[in-house]
């Protein structure tokens, strides 16, 4: 087994992506949590590794990498026994990348704004206009969702990196299902296929969502 250091935080929907990745993987990860609310990611030995200061950051050996999307493509490609998780077909790995950037410049950015509103700028109510936005990103998810899975019919990295962050908006930022059912089946799928999707990514996205609630109760009381 490789040696692989992952610097990680159960409440990033990011790291809980590149959790999903591993296990499909099979592969083995020394975990050092970074306390971001602490103020972890600031601290001088973490620069060294990552001077944009963000989780997640994995040292393979010597290799550091960041951003989770290179970092599930990497290890994929390096471990994985075939390319199901990241097609080599152009056509197909094309679709798996457009859900991708569309995770990270809509969903993510989106959910970002908040948490950085909220536990940052401390911050006790979620502006109206942001609510809005993260609708309208679900409903362009939903009206994505032609296949199984965000990407065609199989499941790959870009489902893994969707669901982390789709599950952890959803906590504080409520979707209906009768309006968004192809999202709700989908999501359901998740669950179905990955047996340890609880451990790897829905309690993370519960802690989450509560953290941010009661980072709204006591910025209220100040």
């Amino acid at each position: 087994m490789p040696n692989i250091v992952f610097y990680t935080l159960d409440l990033s929907p990011p790291c809980r992506a590149i959790e999903l990745t591993v296990k499909a993987l099979g592969l083995e990860l020394e975990r050092k949590t970074v306390d971001l609310l602490g103020g972890d990611h600031l601290k001088p030995e973490f620069l060294k590794l990552n001077p944009q200061h963000t989780v997640p950051v994995v040292d393979d050996e010597g290799t550091i990498l960041i951003e989770s999307h290179a970092i599930m493509i990497y290890l994929v490609r390096k471990y994985g026994k075939d390319d199901t998780l990241y097609p080599t077909n152009l056509i197909e790995q094309a679709r798996v990348n457009a859900m991708l950037h569309f995770e990270t410049g809509v969903l993510f950015a989106r959910m970002r704004f908040i948490t950085e509103y909220i536990f940052f700028k401390h911050h006790a109510e979620i502006p109206e206009d942001r609510i809005e936005y993260v609708q309208a990103a679900y409903r362009l998810l939903e009206d994505s969702l032609t296949k199984d899975f965000v990407a065609g019919p199989k499941m790959t990295i870009a489902d893994f990196s969707c669901i982390s962050t789709v599950s952890s908006l959803m906590g504080f930022i409520p979707m209906e299902k009768s309006t968004h059912p192809k999202i709700y089946a989908w999501v359901g799928r998740m669950k179905q296929s990955l047996p340890h999707y609880e451990e790897l990514n829905g309690n993370g996205a519960t802690a989450l969502a509560k953290a941010i609630r009661s980072a709204q109760d006591a910025n209220r009381k100040k």
